[in-house]
């Protein structure tokens, strides 16, 4: 069921605050001077946002997360098949979130909620429409390859600082996982510190790591290609610092839907799964090339997304 932001989503997203690992927060230390930040590059953003494309192109935000990609590149292709113009447009968590509700965006990709994304649809969310879910049952969390067989909870790992030379390989700074990860290492006082980085760059050390069976523990999240690439395991979080787990929807501006029927009606129909969105992700990630890749992965599934767009 779509849920109208404007009659509902306070209820709906009581409970502890989690920030996203698909975006940044604000950072308990310096949250004021943050947050004045992210306002201003948000508002740079939607500033380039609004002199690119025509009104007739359905602009559609996402992040450079693997998944916001390869998700986003599918759409553009199926839209484009039936008839659409489809501008992707590249921003940080906040610029997609405030472009949707200024209407400079038509269409934000990934929203992690009830939990993750709470913050941006506390600021936002009376100015857009949140549709349905198109992944279900996310997580996040601190990973070790499976070899790694006497590590299997964030508790364990001050007993193997020396190894893993203190160090958590991350993400890019102000990414909410990251945030959520400086929690766990107060939380759970570990003699860590939390590398910041990019997810490339992260995967890049990964998969030098586990080529060499070498002990690494990295910032991760599902759905990501890495689990069909890499035998990696989530470290137990006993506290729960990590917190449940969410859906992934995706965001529409306000009148968005009135003009756009069959649109909503198409993509709310669309269900990734483990098995689905892996098998795109993987394919992406091998060609190098998300367009084609995205295109090499429908002509190979046209039977499920004929399912949605009917």
């Amino acid at each position: 069921m779509k849920i109208n932001v404007t009659s509902g989503i306070t209820a709906m997203l009581t409970g502890a605050l989690l920030l996203s690992a698909c975006g940044g927060g604000e950072n308990p230390e310096n949250g004021e001077e943050d947050d004045e930040n992210s306002g201003e590059n948000a508002q740079e953003e939607n500033n380039e946002i609004e002199s690119s494309g025509g009104s007739d192109t359905i602009k559609i935000g996402y992040n450079n997360w693997a998944e916001n990609v390869a998700s986003s590149n599918m759409w553009k292709i199926l839209l484009e098949e039936e008839g659409y113009k489809v501008e992707l447009v590249n921003l940080e968590k906040a610029a997609l979130f405030s472009g949707v509700a200024d209407g400079e965006l038509d269409i934000g990709m990934e929203v992690w909620i009830p939990h993750t994304d709470k913050s941006y649809v506390d600021k936002y969310g009376e100015d857009f429409t949140i549709q349905e879910p198109w992944y279900e049952n996310t997580q996040l969390g601190l990973t070790v390859p499976a070899y790694m067989e006497e590590v299997n909870s964030i508790d364990d790992l001050n007993n193997h600082t020396e190894e893993l030379d203190g160090n958590i390989v991350g993400i890019e700074p102000g990414a909410s996982l990251m945030e959520l990860t400086e929690d766990v290492i107060g939380h759970y006082e570990l003699d860590y510190e939390l590398q910041p980085s990019s997810e490339q760059a992260m995967m890049t050390e990964l998969d030098q790591a586990y080529q060499n069976e070498e002990p690494i523990v990295t910032t991760l999240w599902s759905p990501h290609w890495a689990f069909s690439e890499y035998d990696l395991k989530y470290l137990e979080d006993p506290d729960n610092v990590y917190g449940e787990a969410d859906d992934i929807v995706y965001i529409t501006k306000e009148g968005f839907e009135d003009e756009n029927k069959e649109v909503v009606t198409w993509m709310n129909n669309w269900q990734f799964d483990d098995d689905s969105l892996g098998s795109l992700m993987a394919t992406i990630n091998e060609m190098d090339d998300p367009e084609a890749g995205a295109e090499a992965w429908i002509e190979e599934n046209r039977d499920l997304v004929n399912e949605w767009i009917q």
